[in-house]
């Protein structure tokens, strides 16, 4: 399976990582992609950054170093509610807004409540989708989110730096994948690189994907067509939203 768009990288703005946008960029040519979506972490990840920063985002030209360039946060889930740590005043500007798990932000409240937490971010209308959500430290129902991301039309991430960095992921990214084939249900493969040559390395989540028979159809960033119609729709659905 191609993936032409690494839907999940971080600059030095997300206060833990390496490397520049413009190294982003570099990486993701140096792969052969036809682009990337910077997904800084959101506000309440410790030496993150303001919320600004991701107003300013529109300022940045639509390709840099010649790969197209994609704006996007990664995003805190908070509390159970589902609640994020950027504002839909942010969020309209975005291209892809993920939500994810971290320790730091919202520690794991037990199988059941991180399930209730990740479906009410599914969904909250500013999401597009979830990242990693095969962390063992959060344990979920995993058929439960998955029909939840088939019922609002949102993605759930297969995260190559997770068989490297979150052991014992790759059982539950493999359930998922094969869920989300049963109930058809979005996918998207995402590097998380937080250094540059990171970008566009997906060996191990596209081999999980073939080995499961996971269809391309089913995974947004497996062609650039795929990936801006997702895009196109999510930023339309946020566009009519409303602070009221």
């Amino acid at each position: 399976m191609k993936i032409c768009i690494d839907t999940h990288t971080h600059s030095v703005v997300s206060g833990h990582a390496y490397s520049t946008i413009d190294d982003l960029a570099r990486g993701a040519r140096k792969r052969g992609l036809k682009g990337f979506v910077l997904t800084d972490h959101g506000p309440a990840m410790p030496g993150g950054p303001h919320s600004y920063h991701f107003s300013n985002l529109r300022i940045l030209p639509a390709k840099i170093q010649g790969v197209l360039f994609f704006r996007g946060a990664e995003t805190n889930i908070m509390n159970d509610q589902g609640g994020l740590d950027l504002g839909l005043v942010y969020c309209k500007r975005l291209d892809f807004v993920m939500a994810g798990f971290h320790e730091v932000c919202f520690g794991s409240q037990g199988r059941e409540k991180n399930t209730h937490a990740l479906i009410a971010a599914l969904a909250n209308p500013l999401v597009d989708g979830i990242s990693h959500p095969g962390n063992p430290a959060f344990p979920i129902d995993i058929e439960a989110v998955v029909k939840a991301a088939a019922q609002y039309g949102k993605t759930l991430e297969i995260n190559n730096s997770s068989f490297r960095i979150r052991p014992g992921s790759e059982e539950n990214c493999r359930l998922v994948a094969s869920l989300s084939v049963q109930y058809g249900s979005l996918l998207s493969c995402g590097s998380d690189a937080h250094y540059w040559e990171d970008v566009g390395n997906f060996a191990k989540a596209k081999a999980l994907l073939e080995d499961v028979g996971v269809p391309p159809e089913l995974v947004i960033n497996s062609s650039l067509e795929r990936f801006r119609a997702f895009v196109e729709k999510r930023r339309a659905e946020r566009g009519e939203l409303s602070a009221g």
